[in-house]
């Protein structure tokens, strides 16, 4: 059996043993303890399983200017939210009925930004009485829990919609105003027009936002410039925020987020295929933008399913992942197309067919659902119960953008219980683990496990739930947000 990784829990190191999803987790009201240690080989090979460890020797206090052993020490947690606790890569089905949680905790994040030990907080002190931290922090009466993850973004962009606001709000449809020239087609004249350092410095501002309300890995779409030199413009202000800020960002060239004017939707896929990808492939080759998925709007009126497909398959062949819209108005088949082509994700899904639901638990393709979207257009909610309980791996992001105006993960998690019946372990799962594994990072995001990046934060409360409860209440329930191990906002 292959191992991955070692996770310490009440004092002790173990190995974890790699699977897909969860095969146990804590019932509610028990702690967690550690898995037993997996039998000897029986093969004649040498095992690679991890026995348990001696003590760990302590390293030497540090003198003068010599640096500290540790980042960060958060001690005495009331509750630590770790999500999994076996190197799960997503959480579904039976594995969603309850979380990986620790009572009375603490946890240690490394000079290298991962975390190095969690468990209760004798042990931990125990272990590390001789050993120095950058920081500690005193937890006592309040919860930790992942770093929440934002699956679905649009946050590159110049011109204000509040003007469509109200004519929502009249009973106009998003195609309707789409039609009158209005929706994307208004966004992408003043996108073109804003100048780089303008469109980045809007996106800064944005994402400290979502940072303070929680968020510390995001999905971050270009799809507003449409021709090759704005696309590539938006990717640009993307892959600068990646390098300079303090936040997990996942890019995605989403290119075919509209037909541009003047072309059909076979042309503009041809234009994409021929032209915009190879380029990509080149700067991506170069290092100067990465870029890790590819996005397509299959809709009605946008792109049909077979330019779809081809744009999606052609994306795929030089590297990246599929990650795309579909079957958000009308039903477009696009769950079993994304199916078909090993989607990593498939966003919206409100009009998805049965078929489509059934494929998409099959191939393992994530569902990234999007409350705010369907709140604010009015729209059926996505069949979420349904999925779950089908066991698709649903993930949930923001949609933020001007025609969803919405930066908090806290608020999307509320709508997706209220709204989409989900409980609040299933939407604290669809915002951390899932979201990272719809966007291909869930093996360094979306938990805290040892081995994993210390992004997280720390709530005055003394039960996770109030998240997610509190409607709205997240800026006061938020004390720190921490990206690997380094406080980046504070209350």
């Amino acid at each position: 059996m292959p191992w991955r990784g070692q996770f310490l829990i009440l004092g002790i190191v173990v190995a974890v043993p790699e699977g897909e999803g969860s095969t146990h987790l804590r019932p509610p009201g028990q702690r967690l303890r550690a898995p037993a240690p997996a039998p000897p080989s029986q093969t004649g090979k040498r095992s690679r399983q991890t026995r348990a460890l001696p003590p760990r020797v302590r390293a030497r206090r540090p003198r003068g200017d010599m640096a500290c052993d540790h980042r960060l020490l958060l001690e005495n947690a009331r509750q630590v939210v770790l999500v999994c606790a076996r190197g799960e890569r997503f959480l579904a089905g039976d594995a969603l009925r309850s979380l990986a949680v620790l009572e009375g905790a603490s946890l240690v994040v490394g000079s290298d930004g991962f975390i190095k030990a969690i468990g209760p907080a004798d042990a931990i002190q125990r272990q590390f009485a001789e050993e120095t931290f950058e920081e500690r922090i005193d937890c006592s009466g309040k919860c930790i829990l992942p770093g929440l993850v934002d699956a679905h973004t649009h946050p590159v962009w110049a011109g204000e919609r509040v003007h469509e606001f109200a004519m929502k709000l009249a009973g106009a449809t998003y195609m309707d105003i789409h039609r009158a020239g209005g929706g994307i087609n208004f966004t992408v004249e003043r996108t073109r027009q804003a100048s780089e350092e303008e469109l980045f410095g809007s996106l800064q501002q944005r994402l400290r936002c979502m940072l303070r309300a929680g968020t510390t890995l995001v999905e971050c779409k270009s799809g507003y410039g449409l021709t090759w030199e704005s696309e590539l413009k938006m990717l640009r202000v993307i892959e600068r925020a990646r390098r300079e800020l303090d936040m997990g960002i996942s890019a995605t060239y989403c290119g075919a987020h509209s037909v541009p004017k003047g072309k059909t939707a076979s042309e503009a896929a041809a234009d994409i295929v021929s032209n915009h990808l190879p380029k990509l492939k080149e700067l991506g080759r170069k290092g100067e933008i990465h870029v890790d998925n590819i996005d397509v709007f299959c809709e009605k009126g946008v792109f049909d399913l077979e330019s779809t497909r081809r744009i999606l398959q052609s994306g795929k062949e030089i590297g990246l992942q599929i990650n795309f819209h579909g079957d958000e108005l009308h039903p477009m088949k696009a769950a079993e197309l994304g199916a078909e082509l090993g989607a990593q994700a498939i966003s919206h899904l409100e009009e998805v067919s049965a078929e489509g639901i059934a494929a998409m638990a099959v191939a393992r393709s994530s569902a990234v659902l999007l409350p705010t979207t369907a709140y604010m257009l009015r729209l059926k909610q996505p069949q979420a119960r349904k999925m779950l309980d089908e066991g698709v791996i649903v993930a949930l992001g923001s949609d933020f953008n001007p025609n969803a105006y919405c930066f908090s993960m806290p608020i999307v998690m509320h709508l997706a219980c209220v709204n989409m019946r989900m409980s609040m372990p299933e939407a604290l799962a669809a915002a951390t683990i899932n979201a990272a594994y719809a966007l291909g990072k869930s093996h360094t995001h979306g938990s805290l496990e040892v081995g994993k990046q210390g992004d997280l934060i720390i709530i005055n409360s003394s039960r996770w739930e109030h998240l997610i409860y509190q409607f709205g209440g997240h800026h006061e329930l938020i004390e720190y947000v921490i990206v690997k191990g380094k406080v980046i906002y504070k209350k």
